[in-house]
């Protein structure tokens, strides 16, 4: 079995041509992130050394965002409902976890 094949199974999708497209859309996400962060942090720290606690607010921030931007390239390449279908169940997941520890 090969990895789009296992990728096709684990993600009930149809088709290789489907697999390819979804990991197209994750580098999409994954670079207009990586793009996006250095002017964020230069406007607000203004190329100074960028404290401990604003890096992790960094963090704490680029979640919904990264998720936004998956979802508008989703629906750009034609694969918003798997996408959404992946952000509900990311959702329920993070709302268990701290369920959990109440």
């Amino acid at each position: 079995m090969s990895w789009i094949d296992k990728l096709k199974t684990r993600w009930k999708v149809e088709t290789g041509f489907q697999v390819i497209v979804i990991l197209i859309v994750f580098a999409c996400t994954g670079t207009t992130v990586w793009y996006i962060k250095e002017p964020i942090l230069h406007y607000l720290f203004e190329g100074g050394e960028m404290p401990l606690w604003a890096s992790i607010s960094y963090w704490i921030i680029i979640l919904p965002v990264y998720n936004i931007l998956l979802l508008f390239y989703g629906f750009i390449f034609g694969q918003f409902q798997f996408f959404w279908t992946f952000e509900k169940r990311l959702a329920r997941s993070i709302i268990s976890f701290f369920n959990k520890n109440d």
